[in-house]
């Protein structure tokens, strides 16, 4: 056989005019493949080898029952069907293709089988990265119409932190169902706020939302708080009995405030609560069936207080239902400027003036830890807001306890330094501040920093502060 036609000779395939339909066969791009009736491949057109980078001679006169015993050809042989058109996979060569195969006949007798097929690989793997990416798109999309379509009530919450997202998508999820949830966060990170927005958005919208700060009443009040108590119930009850805040709720919303400091026996009375949805007032015998929906928050950790026996792992579990984890601000840098804008616009309307931030204050801002958190970011800006007889809050507007760094808050740079050196370079930057404030009217800033003539100007000579 002349001009490298890669075929082979068979008993069971027949001698007519080959050369011609061979040489048409390599110049088809797709891969042509011929078998005869016990599997033997008689033919491998040229595309063969450029597409599956097999070289034709090593498969040529091979069975391929022994080399990809799954083809279609050999089931399109061993089933009668004429013919057969779409995907397979090559397990010998571990790749996707599509082709068609059909049987060659002699009158009644199968003389083999013929494949044609190319390699879709490429093709199905950018299918799977599309697929991905469109996925990851729809998902992207999810979250965002999650974000922007949370109801209004969790519109207070300011800020772009994806953690915090995450929560407020969580807790907007939640708010339509009675589940019981659980605010775990630090004090001061908006966690009775976060209570009202679900409570807000829940169907109890328009019921009582009572709350209870565990922390603040003593325990031996917290009870008859609680469940009321009966006409003479004890001595000093009221007369006629009260009610407690669990049949005030009825219908609506309990907010446990600080539940990690409720003691260990009202924990188990709380349970039962929460269990039956049903109580005694102190000093009474009827029961009270209460329809209430639940929401308790804490700064403590509970799990160690488990393991030290002073919360009940019952308690935890009825609780935990759904936990709402609120970051501290100082994970929530990136929300610092919108946060801080936000209570200068509040506190802008009640003093009758523009406020802004000096660059100064806004990079101590993002330095601070914030222990307290939001309410002490709210607490500071209200504080300057009110020193302050201009627009721009400088550093000396800022409560003086703020200022007051301690080891524990100074930052790594920072440590080889004595907390007097540290203190002198911002007693210098608060004078520059007062200067420039009062363009350089020493009078002026020395009234704004609260000093004397003679320390104001015993400072600017040990600074060297012309």
């Amino acid at each position: 056989m002349s001009t490298g036609v890669h075929a082979v000779t068979s008993s069971n395939f027949p001698q007519w005019n080959r050369d011609l339909l061979f040489r048409i066969m390599d110049n088809i791009h797709d891969v042509v493949l011929v078998i005869d009736t016990d599997t033997t491949i008689v033919y491998a057109n040229e595309a063969y080898a450029k597409i599956l980078g097999v070289p034709v001679e090593k498969v040529l006169g091979r069975r391929l029952d022994q080399i990809e015993p799954k083809a279609e050809a050999i089931t399109l042989m061993r089933s009668g069907k004429s013919c057969h058109m779409g995907r397979d996979y090559l397990d010998s060569l571990g790749i996707d293709v599509i082709g068609s195969s059909f049987l060659l006949n002699d009158g009644q007798r199968i003389m083999g089988c013929v494949s044609i097929f190319k390699n879709i690989s490429e093709v199905i793997e950018l299918s799977r990265e599309l697929e991905q990416t469109r996925g990851l798109a729809d998902y992207l999309k999810e979250q965002l119409e999650q974000w922007e379509q949370l109801p209004l009530s969790f519109k207070e919450y300011v800020g772009q932190n994806s953690s915090l997202k995450e929560t407020l998508v969580l807790a907007a999820k939640v708010a339509k169902t009675d589940s019981t949830v659980l605010i775990r966060g630090e004090s001061g990170v908006g966690k009775e706020v976060l209570a009202k927005a679900v409570h807000n958005s829940s169907r109890r919208k328009d019921k009582p939302l009572i709350k209870v700060n565990c922390a603040a009443i003593p325990d031996n009040l917290i009870e008859s708080e609680l469940f009321g108590y009966e006409d003479g119930a004890f001595t000093g009850a009221k007369k006629g009995g009260k009610l407690g805040k669990f049949e005030l709720a009825h219908s609506g919303t309990i907010f446990l405030d600080e539940i990690g400091d409720m003691s260990i026996t009202m924990q188990a009375k709380l349970l039962r609560v929460l269990q039956e949805k049903e109580f005694e007032r102190i000093g009474g015998t009827k029961t009270i069936k209460v329809d209430i929906r639940v929401i308790a928050a804490t700064n403590r950790d509970l799990e160690s207080m488990i393991q030290e026996g002073t919360f009940r792992r019952d308690l935890y579990y009825r609780l935990n239902i759904v936990p709402l984890n609120l970051v501290p601000l100082r994970e929530r840098k990136d929300d610092i400027v919108a946060l801080a804008k936000t209570f200068l616009n509040r506190f802008a309307c009640e003093v009758g003036r523009e406020l802004t931030l000096s660059s100064q204050v806004l990079r101590f801002f993002q330095e601070y830890d914030w222990p307290g958190n939001i309410r002490e970011m709210q607490n500071v800006l209200e504080h300057a807001s009110i020193v302050c007889s201009g627009t721009t809050i400088e550093m000396y507007h800022l409560p003086k306890q703020i200022l007051h760094l301690n080891d524990d808050q100074l930052s790594a740079k920072n440590k080889s330094q004595t907390v007097k050196e540290i203190v002198a370079a911002l007693e210098k930057e608060l004078i520059l501040s007062a200067l420039a404030a009062n363009k350089n009217n020493r009078t002026k800033a020395m009234k704004d920093l609260g000093f004397s003539r003679r320390v104001f100007y015993d400072k600017l000579h040990r600074y060297g502060i012309n």
